[in-house]
């Protein structure tokens, strides 16, 4: 049986894209929502899962930061995917005579230089991909839709600009989720590590700055730290946060077990290779 790679959104979509440039061998899966790709993996129905988890521009996915550490997943991989937009229409149109342009929210959000140009009203779709898909359905010359590059070849539809979002360098991170296993040792990843893990802090003053200073005086490069609120508590705040290294590393050790001594819970949710885009190394169009 030929192994699956679960995603939200439909077919064209940017997350089908990761899938397609990092695992070209497996079966992409669309899904409705983040919950229905995590099932399918945790149900056994799909081997991984392609998440976005933060965007260079629009910051944070919305809800990921509460969903991944839920879905008891466990993080294995992640992949960097530069984001470009096509401007797409029925064969035939043309900007000139189209009105409304159809996307996600922030696609229309990146791409507000070509819509003002044009003279455009944008319309919030629920997917990039979908808005190309509702472009075909309704064959209305008046409607374009921005959607990635791959949209136009599942659609049939003619590619009226390229390029079009504002910023050449935005890129969006994903994570690779599978079911929870052993976290992979130290001689098995023998290259660059990231570890992600969240930690909620004890309610005492200066807490954070304390269970943070391990990896401040051990040298542990802390790539990403957000903080999120737990429920209904003001008071109860969660962090999720990666860090270069691997938890059998010295310095990172060191870290981590300071860290257990100013919070009340800590989870590591991965540990994976460090993708070649953090060394400089980006993926071509």
């Amino acid at each position: 049986m030929a192994q699956k790679i679960a995603y939200q959104g439909e077919p064209g979509a940017n997350s089908n894209i990761a899938c397609m440039r990092m695992f070209p061998e497996l079966e992409s899966v669309p899904c409705a929502s983040f919950e229905d790709a995590f099932e399918l993996v945790s149900g056994g129905a799909a081997d991984l899962a392609m998440i976005p988890i933060e965007n260079s521009i629009a910051g944070r996915v919305a809800d990921i930061h509460v969903l991944l550490p839920q879905s008891r997943l466990q993080i294995v991989g992640e992949y960097f995917l530069p984001i470009h937009f096509d401007l797409l229409g029925i064969p035939g149109s043309t900007i000139e005579a189209a009105t409304e342009v159809h996307s996600h929210l922030h696609a229309l959000g990146q791409c507000r230089r070509l819509i003002r140009s044009a003279g455009l009203r944008p319309v919030i779709a629920g997917d990039t991909a979908g808005s190309a898909r509702e472009v075909r359905d309704w064959n209305d010359p008046t409607k374009l839709s921005l959607a990635p590059p791959l949209a136009a070849q599942l659609y049939g539809l003619d590619v009226l600009a390229s390029a079009v979002e504002d910023d050449p360098s935005n890129t969006t991170r994903f994570v690779v989720l599978a079911r929870e296993k052993p976290l992979p040792a130290r001689d098995v990843l023998s290259g660059p590590a990231v570890t992600s893990f969240v930690f909620r802090v004890r309610n005492v003053p200066s807490a954070l700055f304390k269970a943070l200073g391990g990896f401040a005086t051990n040298g542990v490069n802390m790539t990403r730290l957000e903080s999120y609120m737990v429920g209904n508590e003001f008071a109860a705040t969660m962090f999720m946060a990666d860090v270069e290294g691997h938890p059998e590393d010295l310095p990172l050790s060191l870290a981590l077990e300071e860290l257990e001594f100013f919070t009340t819970e800590v989870r590591i949710l991965g540990v994976y290779p460090a993708a070649e885009y953090r060394s400089g190394q980006t993926a071509s169009r």
